[in-house]
């Protein structure tokens, strides 16, 4: 197994007894610790492998001009900056393992920073006064990033703080020594979809896929699932996308907090990825369960899924304006797109007798779809609903063609 290296970061200065009470629960356990300071005003007790000075440089400022900036949320700025960079740089010649640091606000933003610069697999954990908070957007969450609130840790050493900060050192480097990070062996497929009620093609695809040599890792389009999809398309993992949910999409467009960020369908394109494309799930506006709908939607038909998550059902304007803005975003592609329109419905609720059910709605989308989408991506058009057989159909006879033309990497 070998002995693992976790990154400690954090406020040497006001922190000194904390962070080297985990770095002896680390040490403990058989791990070895690379540190961190990322203060401003003050120094640690002993020297960290990485100071303060270095994160400023890497900033791009030295720490007496942070200093001088005068201001606590301007001089973390640049210590973000710096820290990022750092941890970037510092992962990329091999010397940790995984990542854990330790903040109120000011730290955890800095920490949050720290985490998406790190790549996928990498065990990332942040022990926060503001774990879980919807002080935290979603878009500042790295995909796999994981949170343990800092209780009892806003001053001082106690018990409390003690439990919290010795779960987080068992956890990270327990992580560090189990992970199995992700393997590239085989060419991969990203696929998007919401549970397997609401749209169920990926029961067909996944299967017919791998019996083609591909891997294919389907993301639930709930928010983190499509940030977890996006970057690892950004990065170039998959050989080809099937971005067939866009429910985080649309709930962007409207403001919904179950979001996926403001680069939703954009980086396969970017990266130049072959990408089929459709509008599953578009029809859905999301709302966290324990939220009352705003007005402005309670007269629209209604799904409660669970405790957790419930929708309204966009109209026929706003669907409109969703399959532009797909299209607009489409046409930024660099790589082949194919986009595929179910002009039977677009998920399982809203076929007829079910609450999302509105035919002038959904021939209002197809309209708009088969106004813009040809002049963007080659399009194929399916009369049938998205969770029918002939669906599937369609996109592996694509699929297939693209594997023949070499689009698709082969097996």
């Amino acid at each position: 197994m070998g002995e693992k290296t976790i990154l400690l970061i954090g406020t040497y200065d006001t922190k000194d007894p904390e962070m080297r009470y985990i770095e002896e629960c680390i040490s403990a356990q058989g791990g070895n610790v690379l540190t961190m300071d990322v203060s401003v005003l003050g120094d640690p007790t002993t020297p960290t492998d990485i100071s303060k000075h270095d994160v400023a440089a890497a900033g791009g400022m030295t720490i007496d001009e942070v200093i001088a900036l005068g201001d606590e949320n301007k001089a973390f700025r640049v210590m973000s900056r710096g820290a990022a960079t750092l941890v970037a740089q510092v992962y990329a010649d091999g010397k940790f393992d995984g990542m854990l640091a330790t903040g109120g606000t000011m730290g955890t933003d800095l920490a949050l920073d720290c985490a998406q610069a790190l790549p996928m697999g990498v065990p990332k954990y942040i022990v926060s006064t503001v774990s879980f908070s919807p002080l935290i957007p979603p878009h500042r969450l790295a995909p796999d990033i994981q949170m343990i609130l800092w209780a009892g840790g806003l001053y001082g050493m106690n018990s409390v703080c003690r439990s919290s900060l010795s779960q987080a050192a068992g956890a990270v480097l327990g992580a560090a020594r189990a992970v199995q990070r992700p393997q590239r062996d085989r060419p991969m497929i990203g696929m998007t979809s919401l549970g397997s009620s609401c749209l169920r093609y990926m029961k067909t695809l996944k299967p017919a896929l791998e019996e083609r040599g591909y891997e294919v890792a389907v993301f639930h389009s709930t928010g983190m699932g499509g940030m977890a999809f996006e970057k690892l398309a950004g990065e170039g993992a998959f050989c080809c996308v099937m971005d067939f949910c866009m429910q985080e999409f649309a709930n962007m467009l409207a403001g919904s907090l179950v979001s996926s960020g403001r680069d939703r369908l954009t980086n396969a394109g970017r990266a130049g990825v072959p990408q089929m494309v459709a509008p599953g799930a578009l029809d859905l506006l999301d709302f966290a369960g324990w939220q009352d709908i705003p007005d402005q939607y309670a007269d629209r038909p209604f799904h409660e899924h669970n405790r957790l998550i419930k929708s309204a059902v966009f109209n026929a304007k706003e669907r409109r304006a969703a399959i532009r803005e797909m299209a607009g975003r489409l046409k930024q592609s660099t790589g082949p797109t194919h986009f595929f329109l179910p002009t039977g419905g677009v998920e399982e609720w809203d076929r007829e007798g079910q609450e999302a059910h509105d035919p002038e709605a959904l021939a209002e989308m197809v309209d708009e779809a088969r106004n813009v989408m040809p002049a963007v991506a080659s399009t194929t058009e399916i009369d049938a609903h998205i969770n029918d057989d002939a669906f599937c159909d369609a996109v592996l006879k694509q699929f297939d063609k693209w594997m023949n033309d070499g689009v698709v990497k082969a097996t």
